[in-house]
């Protein structure tokens, strides 16, 4: 199977994705604020960078700008699906692309805000989605798991695809299955695809700016994020979440606070228990963020102290990039 075409429509969506501008950072670090200054001075509109923004009815712990925020600056990609439903990068992906092409069409500048990395690689280098599922050879493969068992499949991956095989545990049946099939459906490993549509770009050549504060002093704003968090009514959200939706999402549930206030909830710990074990997480994901954002060669890092304002830092950053020619991509 012959995946040109899609990539170089992935490619060309990647084109339009790199001429946008982006505001990112570990969490808690103070986008949102930035970003209202940014946008100003951009006159741009901004669509949310954040995997958990996109639930409604989940604001405490997504920290999501506020309705007055949001009517001083048009946000997109915020409160647009339930919190049952599952969500996937590349549709994310898609309906950013589209909103893209609609702010571009008033005449306005485009500025993401938000810290989830995966979702940032995606807009900067494309997405593999590969060829549609082909459900005989899936069929037949989980036939052959009951049979042999995903070990015996993951020796084959070995042969066919060493480096897909070295990522996978043995029993991820999915992603093995998968793998299988995109060697079989185009007789070229995954992991080949992946590199070809992982195409990195220079800082310089872009516009992306990630806010970077002192490790010490961004943990004193995750304590405080955290016990803000705790002490405007976290729990009755998730109460109330319980309610409404009595079976959330496998993604919304990988929200930082949530499944730690539900284990409160139903009794397996104390509130305190629940608020030390989101405060614990909350900075394992900070962790896990500037390791992602370090790996991205466009990451522009801007080195923030607690001096700087928001206006401070937006106007360092309108003046960084404003002064670079429009990315020829």
């Amino acid at each position: 199977m012959d995946l040109t075409p899609s990539l170089a429509i992935n490619r060309a969506d990647c084109a339009a994705a790199l001429k946008c501008w982006y505001l990112t950072g570990a969490t808690a670090g103070g986008k949102t604020l930035v970003s209202l200054e940014l946008a100003k001075r951009l006159n741009a509109e901004i669509i949310s960078l954040d995997s958990m923004a996109i639930y409604r009815e989940m604001d405490i712990a997504t920290a999501k700008p506020s309705r007055e925020q949001q009517a001083e600056v048009p946000h997109h990609l915020i409160d647009i699906i339930s919190p049952a439903e599952s969500f996937s990068v590349s549709r994310y992906r898609e309906m950013a692309l589209a909103k893209i092409a609609e702010i571009k069409s008033r005449g306005r500048e485009v500025l993401f805000v938000g810290g989830s990395a995966l979702y940032l690689k995606a807009m900067l280098r494309g997405l593999f989605d590969g060829p549609p599922a082909d459900w005989k050879f899936r069929e037949e493969i989980e036939e052959e798991i009951e049979q042999v068992g995903s070990a015996a499949l993951h020796e084959r991956l070995k042969i066919l695809d060493p480096l897909s095989a070295h990522k996978l545990h043995v029993n991820d049946r999915r992603r093995l299955v998968r793998a299988l099939e995109v060697v079989h459906l185009t007789g070229r490993p995954i992991s080949h695809w992946q590199m070809e549509f992982d195409h990195a770009h220079r800082a310089d050549e872009c516009r992306v700016f990630t806010i970077r504060h002192p490790r010490v002093v961004l943990h004193e704003r995750i304590a405080q994020r955290v016990a803000w968090m705790f002490d405007n009514g976290l729990v009755a959200e998730v109460e109330r979440l319980l309610v409404n939706y009595p079976n959330l999402s496998r993604t919304a549930l990988q929200a930082v606070g949530y499944c730690e206030v539900i284990d409160f909830l139903q009794g397996r710990s104390t509130l305190a228990e629940a608020q030390e074990q989101t405060l614990i997480r909350t900075r394992r994901f900070a962790r896990h963020q500037e390791t992602w954002f370090r790996g991205l060669t466009e990451c522009e890092f801007i080195e923030v102290s607690p001096n700087d304002t928001p206006e401070s830092i937006a106007e360092t950053i309108f003046a960084i990039g404003n002064n670079r020619s429009e990315p020829a991509f």
